[in-house]
């Protein structure tokens, strides 16, 4: 049996359920989800999948990433409400390579995971599966394994067995949707381009389960544990100075209370302080001393950052009340004149989980 995987948290109760119900039939797993949107969030799912199905000694099949594909096939229904056209759409997709599959192996029946999935319609699943089943001359099965508390049950065992929970369908669209539902920032469709890892970002999250993976192998005990915290992104920044954009680096959770300030900077012996708005400079030469490091121009340090957590210290250094919000700027000189400065950021409340060994 071909069994359509989407993530582990619905996968690992699913096939544990199939198991019991078909303990003649062989099961293989079917990563096929071209839906999932950025790649990173797509690879983090994968590799917990790969670990259910490790645990669980199920082989695993890894279909196309086929984003392309399937942004096309949507195309005109971005719009669509959770469970509407769009999400038939994605399960035609997804099925109709899944039946393929199944059909080349030479198995005479496929089903998928996204049965276990709460905020899926299970008609609608059926209705695709039923079809595809028919067109490729085999068959579909659809368990209900939500009911009796079933669903309660697999949230039990994913807590149990330290399953990554994604918090989205995986759907570009659904996410968007879902964040300004929650008046949430959509941040996991954010790449700083620095590639500084940011705090509770996808790829932070990434490192996380690669390192638990490292640890599963080496046989160390862990624990995940999350805390609430102030997430921080910035989403634009830059500073002006006689109609010329200078080259700046700005530190972690630096903002600016309209978005928008104009002045002038005086200079002490180290920092240079704006007339206005709290905001302060800082020269490369003072960063480097305070970082340890030996950056020679701005633009070196804008794409070859420290490690966040390296900046949150160095901002420390500057500023001793560590919830102070005021903008810290880099610029390779202490330039004198006026400047405009532009801060578009956002601090927000987040949770993220900590690995423990």
């Amino acid at each position: 049996m071909l069994v359509h995987i989407c993530c582990a948290v619905d996968s690992h109760f699913f096939l544990q359920k199939l198991r019991d119900d078909y303990p003649n039939e062989k099961l293989i797993g079917f990563f096929y989800d071209s839906n999932i949107h950025p790649y990173s969030e797509y690879y983090l799912r994968l590799l917990d999948v790969k670990r259910s199905c490790k645990l669980l000694d199920i082989e695993l099949i890894e279909g196309e990433y086929d984003t392309q594909s399937w942004l096309e096939a949507v195309k005109g229904y971005e719009n669509e409400p959770e469970k509407g056209k769009r999400c038939s759409i994605c399960f035609d997709n997804r099925f109709e390579t899944s039946a393929a599959k199944a059909k080349e192996l030479g198995m005479k029946i496929f089903t998928s995971t996204l049965l276990t999935s709460p905020k899926k319609s299970l008609a609608q699943l059926k209705t695709s599966g039923d079809y595809l089943a028919k067109k490729y001359g085999i068959d579909f099965i659809a368990p209900d394994y939500r009911s009796k508390q079933g669903t309660q049950e697999q949230n039990i065992l994913a807590k149990q067995d330290k399953l990554y929970r994604q918090d989205y369908c995986g759907c570009l669209f659904g996410l968007t949707k879902q964040r300004e539902y929650q008046d949430r920032l959509a941040d996991e469709l954010f790449s700083p381009i620095s590639n500084q890892i940011m705090p509770e970002s996808i790829e932070s999250r990434t490192q996380l389960y690669e390192k638990r993976w490292e640890l599963e192998e080496n046989k160390i005990s862990y624990a995940i544990r999350k805390e609430r915290f102030l997430n921080y992104r910035l989403l634009h920044a830059k500073v002006i100075q006689n109609n010329n954009t200078l080259v700046s680096h700005f530190l972690p959770y630096s903002t600016l209370k309209k978005g928008y300030s104009r002045g002038k900077i005086t200079w002490d012996e180290n920092m240079g302080y704006f007339d206005r708005d709290e905001i302060i400079f800082i020269s490369l030469e003072f960063y480097n001393i305070l970082a340890n490091t030996s950056y020679k121009t701005v633009k070196e340090l804008i794409f070859n950052p420290p490690v966040f957590e390296e900046e949150i210290k160095i901002r420390h250094q500057i500023l001793s009340n560590p919830y102070n919000l005021s903008a810290i700027i880099v610029i390779d000189n202490k330039l004198k004149g006026k400047f405009e400065i532009m801060c578009d950021s956002k601090v927000y409340e987040d949770i993220k989980e900590n690995l423990i060994f």
